[in-house]
């Protein structure tokens, strides 16, 4: 790969830093005056554990993308960092950005299997080579009527199919993500099959708009929203951007997904495979014709594909998109 797509940084640089406590926790030292304070606000911090999770650092040479959401107010960072869904560490909202700081993600390996001509273990270091890194800001709907608008860092996916070479029968991608039961006890109890999983067919996969993903707001991804690499696919309910791959297959078939596999109170599936953000279908339990976006109060209509139908209406033309949802 052409010397000019690598970063400033090498993974090593995201590594966890014993001795560097995070943004938010020096920030808070600093504002603490007098010498006095200071030393009494620091005296726990000498017995405490030191961390061992990964800090977010800057990513440098990041262009921006032409695959990106313009006129829309970003939602603030720190509520993208601190509402999450991420039942590995918890299912309350802000369970993640709490019990996921600790969460180990160097050494990382993401394994390329299945119908591939070229199957393989691709390091962090071998990933942001991959491609040149792009800022997209992109808008996300959440099934339970939420929305956000993020600036991504990353690459189209495609870029990791072409490196993999699938063969004429892989016909769908299937993702999964990191599950170590020291690291996240709290997973027993999120009432779902782990390690999670996730798919696309392979046209989607291969949409533009699909994001091999690595940062958010100008620096790597936090623990909390899927260090260190994760999918993001803008037209479909937040669900279905995998966070924290280990694994990515290519497959002859439809693949089985977490939601896909999980029954509701009614006993029947709630979620199915693809979807597709679409406010003329009702989750069983609520309304999906309007969202609320992070931070504000009223409530807007939802858009059909997340009002990026121009982009990827074409790979569901003939489909009955109530009864493939």
């Amino acid at each position: 790969m052409a010397d000019k797509f690598k970063p400033d940084l090498t993974y090593s640089d995201v590594t966890p830093k014993t001795l560097y406590m995070g943004r938010r926790n020096f920030l808070l030292g600093l504002a603490a005056t007098g010498a006095a304070v200071t030393a009494y606000k620091r005296l726990p911090g000498l017995f405490a554990p030191r961390a061992t999770g990964s800090v977010p650092v800057p990513l440098n040479g990041v262009v921006q993308s032409k695959y990106t959401t313009t006129g829309e107010k970003v939602t603030p960072e720190n509520w993208v960092t601190s509402y999450n869904n991420y039942y590995e560490f918890g299912v309350e909202k802000d369970d993640p950005s709490k019990n996921a700081k600790n969460f180990v993600t160097s050494p990382w390996t993401v394994s390329i299997e299945g119908e591939v001509a070229k199957p393989q273990k691709l390091s962090m270091d071998d990933i942001l080579k991959v491609a040149p890194l792009e800022e997209r800001v992109y808008r996300h709907r959440c099934v339970e009527a939420w929305s956000i608008v993020v600036p991504w860092i990353g690459y189209s996916f495609s870029n990791i199919v072409k490196l993999a070479e699938p063969t004429p029968k892989a016909k769908y991608v299937a993702f999964e993500t990191y599950y170590d039961r020291k690291q996240m006890p709290l997973g027993s109890e999120a009432g779902i099959q782990l390690p999670y999983r996730e798919g696309l067919r392979l046209d989607e996969a291969m949409n533009p708009l699909t994001l091999l993903c690595v940062g958010m707001y100008g620096e790597t991804l936090p623990n909390q929203d899927g260090a260190p690499v994760r999918i993001v696919v803008p037209w479909k309910y937040g669900f279905k951007s995998a966070k924290s791959l280990v694994k990515i297959r290519f497959v002859k078939s439809e693949p089985e997904t977490t939601w896909d596999m999980f029954t509701g109170v009614n006993g029947t599936p709630e979620y199915g495979f693809y979807a597709n953000v679409n406010p003329n279908v009702d989750h069983p339990r609520w309304s999906q014709a309007k969202e609320r976006r992070l931070g504000e109060f009223l409530k807007r209509p939802t858009l059909m594909f997340n009002g990026y139908g121009d982009l990827v209406a074409s790979l569901y033309a003939g489909m009955d998109l109530r009864k493939n949802f």
